[in-house]
């Protein structure tokens, strides 16, 4: 017991040593946000407000909570937020989270090197991890692969633990293991690149025990599905469409090598030595050979545990879900530096005992059972990752980006609880003006200032002219946008509609501009006015559907807070008070539940259509499609087959077929294959522009 508490003694001193550094680096880092950083930074500040714990928010219900994390699983962003409530929400105030999800780390390195071989190597690791270059870098950037990384390190543990043949199976361990993977998965989607090769291993050694580890492995999805059940159901189909974005399409928008080349295999090992440090890796990679050959017959044999320190079975959990996590993390098309990261503490628990056994090589060779073994070989290791973690950071510091975002943000009034809502719209984006710090400068302190960006398409220039009230610019770099933000950049300074208030230096040269629309002229008809007609034009099926959401795009950019809907939704309401049989204000509801992701209440005024418009097919196709989306394939199938009975319709037939698959009648499957690209056709042509359009546009 005393042991005990010295070992976990010395692990609390690590961390504390580790988040002295990080507040030191904090103090004197001081860089504005970049995309990323500030994006994630919002995401917490969301939550935080949506869990009533930062000014300017408060608690809404289930629904608007899940609403805040539509592509990406909400758990992070919940601490996060939690944090930002106690600590402040200034980034370097905000980074305390990032020593919570540390410390989280540190344990489960720690308990897993415990479980490998003891005190001594686990120790080591935790030294080893509490230093790298890579993680160290992670605890002083603001995104989710430290709470990744830790939430999967914890689960892989917690996983080996239940799949132990000798020393697992019980309930309490399967229970534990399921919690673990189901935090990391609500974490970051990205997690089951390690851990969907590793719950696979274990579930099929589990079924192919006993009646009892078949039972846990029930337990388990019961568990997985009660904790990521909610959110994806609510977000499955902005999950599915930012997962496509973030993997696929960027994989091809960045060049990133191909699957079949020898590039790809290698992308992720030629990283480690500068995210670990090159002495590090070699010694350690070295010390494992050394103990291959001096001590690894004993991986497999179970009766070396009585004269060895190392558990083999577990030592085999750890290396080959090592193997198989690099391998899913190779075959994924998108490649980054980070994505490596979650692989990095069991990599480094695999090194640190490659440095211990250089260090029982030397206790035999020279030391003769010394007990200076473990302090000298812990020296050694900090002393040989030490220059590559600072040289790392020193770096950084000297790329740290500085700029007036913050005073741009206070001059348009935010930051400010009592200011208005506002929105603010940018045109460039460079790392230290964009959208997304912008936001979360103007949203601090429980402000109402968002950023919004247009210039993507010559189509934001009318819109901006019509709506717009503030507008920031660039002169010099405009950052990564298109060729077309220079068309609005140019209209903002030449219509009239705006004047310049105020210009900011920049620190690489040039200047920013704060634009805001003149007193003189007035803004066009509001989007509230304007939505009731769009509404109407989904009666026309889906040819109606693509001015209504290219004109809901514009409008989300232009309006950040999305403060036309409850005056649009009161006047629907009104409507039907005076009478209930008004189809425009049914039509105006049911958009308004679609686009505020809300499948039951659109599915209820679609509903309604179909009864007060027995002769148009679209009220049938929307309502089952909004079925569908709320996850009830089977009502979805008896919306579109009734329908389809009624209305004969390649569009019905489409979607009765694919929600009867979906609920489970895979005798549809034929019909499917036919009639679901008979349904996208229908909807490809109906939203292909007229002659006529083509010849006025």
């Amino acid at each position: 017991m005393k042991a005990a508490w010295r070992f976990w003694s010395f692990v609390a001193l690590i961390w504390l040593l580790a988040t002295g550094i990080d507040r030191i680096w904090w103090h004197h880092y001081a860089s504005i946000p970049s995309w990323d950083q500030a994006d994630y930074l919002n995401s917490a500040l969301d939550h935080g407000r949506a869990l009533g714990l930062l000014p300017g928010g408060q608690w809404q219900g289930w629904n608007a909570l899940l609403d805040l994390s539509p592509k990406i699983p909400p758990l992070a962003s919940l601490v996060n937020g939690t944090v930002m409530a106690v600590a402040g929400d200034d980034p370097k105030q905000a980074a305390w989270s990032l020593s919570v999800w540390h410390g989280l780390l540190l344990v489960a390195v720690a308990a897993w090197g415990l479980r490998l071989r003891g005190q001594g190597m686990a120790l080591l690791a935790v030294v080893f991890v509490a230093m790298a270059p890579a993680l160290l870098e992670l605890r002083s950037d603001y995104v989710l692969e430290m709470p990744l990384t830790a939430a999967v390190t914890l689960a892989l543990w917690r996983l080996g633990c239940w799949w132990d043949p000798q020393r697992g199976g019980r309930w309490l361990q399967a229970l534990f293991a399921a919690a673990a993977c189901t935090a990391a998965l609500l974490v970051k989607q990205s997690a089951l690149l390690v851990l969907l090769p590793a719950l696979l291993w274990a579930s099929w050694c589990a079924l192919c025990r006993t009646n009892r580890t078949r039972f846990q492995v029930l337990a388990g999805v019961g568990v997985f599905l009660f904790g990521v059940g909610p959110w994806l159901r609510h977000n499955w189909i902005t999950t599915l469409g930012g997962t496509n974005r973030a993997v696929i399409e960027s994989a091809a928008r960045e060049g990133d090598p191909s699957l079949w080349t020898l590039e790809n295999w290698l992308w992720y090992p030629r990283l480690l030595p500068a995210q670990l440090g090159p002495v590090l890796l070699i010694v350690g990679l070295s010390g494992c050979v050394l103990w291959l050959f001096i001590d690894g017959r004993s991986l497999g044999s179970s009766t070396q545990r009585a004269v060895s320190s190392d558990d083999p079975l577990a030592w085999r959990w750890l290396i080959v879900t090592l193997l198989a996590g690099w391998l899913f993390t190779s075959l994924s098309p998108n490649k980054g530096d980070r994505y490596i990261t979650p692989l990095l503490p069991p990599l480094l628990l695999l090194f640190a005992r490659g440095w211990l056994q250089w260090g029982l090589w030397a206790n035999r060779r020279w030391l003769k059972g010394s007990w200076l073994i473990l302090p000298t070989t812990l020296l050694a290791g900090l002393l040989a990752i030490l220059p590559s973690a600072l040289s790392a950071q020193i770096t950084r510091l000297s790329e740290r980006h500085k700029g007036p975002v913050e005073a741009i943000v206070r001059a348009a009034g935010g930051a400010d609880p009592n200011g208005l809502s506002t929105t603010v719209i940018v045109v460039p984006s460079t790392p230290d003006l964009n959208q997304h710090n912008v936001s979360y400068l103007g949203r601090r302190r429980g402000g109402r200032l968002v950023g919004r960006q247009l210039g993507s398409s010559a189509g934001d220039v009318e819109p901006v002219l019509q709506q717009a009230e503030w507008v920031v610019l660039a002169e010099g770099d405009q950052g990564s946008v298109r060729d077309t933000a220079a068309r609005l950049d140019q209209a903002v300074r030449s219509s009239g509609v705006f004047v310049e208030l105020r210009r900011f230096s920049r620190q690489s040269g040039g200047s920013y501009s704060l634009w805001a629309r003149s007193s003189g002229v007035p803004r066009a008809a509001s989007f509230a006015e304007r939505f009731p007609s769009l509404a109407q034009g989904l009666e026309k099926g889906p040819q109606g559907l693509e001015p209504v959401f290219a004109a809901v795009s514009v409008e989300h950019m232009l309006d950040g807070h999305l403060s036309y809907r409850a005056e649009v939704r009161e006047a629907a309401m009104r409507r039907l008070l005076d009478n209930p049989a008004d189809t425009d204000a049914r039509w105006t509801l049911a958009l308004l539940a679609v686009l505020a992701n809300r499948p039951v209440e659109a599915a209820t005024q679609f509903a309604v259509l179909e009864k007060r418009l027995p002769e148009s097919p679209w009220p049938s196709v929307y309502r089952s499609v909004v079925i569908l989306a709320g996850l009830n394939p089977w009502q979805a199938s008896a919306v579109a087959d009734r329908a389809q009975r009624k209305h004969p319709n390649d569009l019905l037939a489409g979607l009765g077929d694919l929600s009867g698959v979906l609920a489970g009648a895979l005798w549809r499957l034929p019909a499917a294959s036919g009639s679901i690209p008979k349904a996208v056709q229908q909807v490809e042509e109906a939203l292909k522009p007229s002659s006529h359009q083509k010849g006025s546009s």
